[in-house]
């Protein structure tokens, strides 16, 4: 086994901070659940394990408070980059940008001393208890991170939109390099699509098949393309890596052994997200799989029974891994952020497994 040489990407894990960490999907383990000291093992097993970044994930209904946990881990953190998820809705801009400059300060500088560790996962989200359709909402999310980006480089505010009207003087608070952080934004709605293209510095996509994934970064492309911008591309999926393939295929299958159909369409529609255009999308994988869940070459769709969002896992031994990730990159990929049930555990296995022959370092931009 060896290493995929000259081309590096950016290796995350995800710590299960929305209540989703499981031995049985759909089966409550009170060792489990969301709480502050096993969200924060999670996090330093990442660390540990030398992974580059971890994401952070919010949900309003679901678990611990993002903003919170994050201020809560920086300090025992020496390396490890965070991927912080802010929901828009949820927020008003000015503030948002003191609290990722103070963010930024509190988790301290990168390992070249030349900025800061903390990344920006924006979710175009709906205030909890409103219903906003999509246009508006994007449009929205669009302006957020045109106020953020102007007032987190440093520039003052003078902004007219739709949604918000803001004059302002950048706020005393800086991050460390002086710059926004950079933010990670997904979506496949045409409204979000464009969204990101015009404001993102990484497009996240969900697990899907080879030939929609070369699709998407092709149309991304060409979008970002006519604001006159570039974007990177993360890929976010499940994985179960053991020995062989055999094991890898018996212990997911041991997953949903315990899985109850109705159960599992609780938890999916459980999220504030669940009717979006990728959740949808996860639907139609799972529609388009064979009778083993699996819709191509080590891309297994069962995870999506009982997952709201990303619900599809990369199944395999070290090598298979190794290669669905290395055919990702070749697409353009360079950004992963990887998940498995248990998180800690399945963290570990593949920080000892898979990780030591990818070459990855954090995103540069």
């Amino acid at each position: 086994m060896t290493q995929l040489q000259g081309q590096q990407c950016e290796i995350a894990w995800f710590s299960a901070l929305c209540d989703d960490d499981y031995e049985f999907l759909g089966v409550p383990d009170a060792q489990l659940q969301s709480s502050w000291e096993h969200c924060r093992n999670i996090v330093l097993t990442a660390e540990k394990g030398g992974f580059d970044n971890i994401l952070l994930p919010s949900g309003y209904q679901l678990g611990l408070d993002t903003t919170v946990f994050a201020a809560a881990m920086a300090p025992m953190l020496s390396r490890l980059k965070l991927l912080w998820a802010t929901r828009i809705g949820e927020d008003w801009p000015p503030q948002l940008a003191r609290r990722i400059a103070t963010l930024d300060r509190v988790l301290g500088p990168n390992a070249a001393g030349a900025g800061g560790r903390l990344n920006i996962n924006v979710i175009s989200s709906d205030m909890p208890g409103e219903k906003m359709s999509s246009a508006p909402r994007y449009a929205r999310a669009t302006e957020v991170m045109k106020i953020l980006r102007t007032l987190l480089d440093g520039k003052p505010l003078d902004h007219e939109g739709a949604h918000y009207k803001l004059k302002l003087d950048p706020p005393r608070m800086t991050t460390l390099s002086g710059k926004c952080p950079p933010f990670y934004f997904g979506g496949l709605s045409p409204d979000a699509r464009d969204c990101a293209a015009e404001c993102a510095d990484v497009y996240l996509m969900w697990p899907d098949t080879m030939d929609t994934v070369r699709g998407l970064i092709s149309d991304m492309t060409a979008r970002a393309a006519k604001f006159g911008r570039t974007l990177k591309f993360g890929y976010r999926a499940h994985v179960i890596v053991r020995d062989t393939e055999e094991e890898a295929r018996a212990y997911a299958d041991r997953l949903l052994s315990k899985l109850d159909d109705e159960v599992g369409r609780a938890i999916r529609e459980k999220s504030l997200d669940a009717n979006n255009a990728g959740v949808q999308r996860q639907a139609e994988l799972r529609g388009a799989a064979g009778g083993d869940g699996f819709v191509e070459e080590n891309l297994w769709t069962g995870i999506g029974r009982a997952r709201s969002g990303c619900g599809a896992a990369i199944v395999g031994n070290p090598d298979q891994v190794l290669a669905k990730i290395r055919a990702y990159q070749a697409e353009g990929i360079e950004a992963f952020i990887f998940s498995g049930y248990p998180h800690a555990a399945e963290a570990d296995l593949f920080s000892r497994h898979v990780l030591p022959h990818i070459e990855h370092g954090p995103l540069t931009f």
